[in-house]
C-alpha cells in the first residue's frame, strides 16, 4: 500500500482512501458555484426579434454558427421557460408593454442580451415612437453592438454572459431597476 503525502500538513493519506473518494461520486465545491455552472452550460433562449436583427439571429442558431455547442440550444417561446431574453430589433413604443410582460413572466434567474444598434440604443431611428433603447424599460446584461451585428459578435455576448454568471459578478442595473418607466 504506497501513501500519498499531503504537502500542506505532512500527513500521509493513503492510496485506498484517494480511490474510495473518486469512486463515491462525492464532489467537493461551493453549491453556488455548481449552481452557477449548471446555469451558464443550459441557457434557454427567448427570441424577441424584430427587423434585421430577428434574422441575424436566426443565422446564429442554424448549423454554421451553432449557438448549441455554448448550451443555449433549447429556445424557448414561453417566458416561463426561458431564463434569457435576446431581444434582437427596433423595438417601437406600441411594443414596450408586451415586452415589459414578458420580462416580468419570466423566473428569476433571468438575464437580458440586447442584440443591435437598434436594441440598444434605437438605432438610426430617432424618432418619437421608437424606444431609444430596452434598457429604458427592462434591466440588460449585455448589448452587442452593430447593424446587425455579425453572429461572431452575439456568441461573444452569450460567451460573455456565461462568463458573468460563472463568475457571480453582481448586477447593479438590475438590483436598482424598479420597474419600467411609466410615461
Amino acid at each position: 500500500m504506497s501513501v500519498v503525502s499531503n504537502q500542506n500538513t505532512g500527513t500521509g493519506v493513503s492510496e485506498s482512501d484517494v480511490n474510495q473518494l473518486l469512486f463515491t461520486g462525492v464532489m467537493t465545491t461551493k453549491l453556488d458555484d455548481w449552481i452557477a455552472w449548471g446555469q451558464k452550460n443550459a441557457l434557454w433562449p427567448l427570441p424577441y426579434g424584430t427587423a434585421c436583427c430577428g434574422i441575424e439571429l436566426m443565422s446564429v442558431m442554424g448549423p454554421k454558427y451553432d449557438l448549441a455547442r455554448f448550451g443555449a440550444e433549447v429556445v424557448r417561446f414561453s417566458p416561463r421557460q426561458a431564463d434569457l431574453m435576446i431581444v434582437a430589433g427596433t423595438i417601437t413604443e406600441k411594443m414596450v408593454p408586451v415586452l415589459v410582460h414578458i420580462y416580468e413572466q419570466m423566473l428569476e434567474p433571468k438575464y437580458v442580451l440586447s442584440m443591435g444598434a437598434c436594441a440598444s440604443s434605437g438605432g438610426f431611428y430617432r424618432s418619437y415612437h421608437v424606444l431609444q433603447g430596452v434598457d429604458k424599460v427592462i434591466p440588460v446584461d449585455v448589448f452587442v453592438p452593430g447593424c446587425p451585428p455579425t453572429p461572431e459578435a452575439v456568441l461573444d455576448g452569450i460567451m460573455l454572459l456565461q462568463k458573468m454568471i460563472e463568475t457571480h459578478q453582481p448586477r447593479p442595473w438590475k438590483d436598482a431597476w424598479k420597474g419600467p418607466r411609466r410615461d
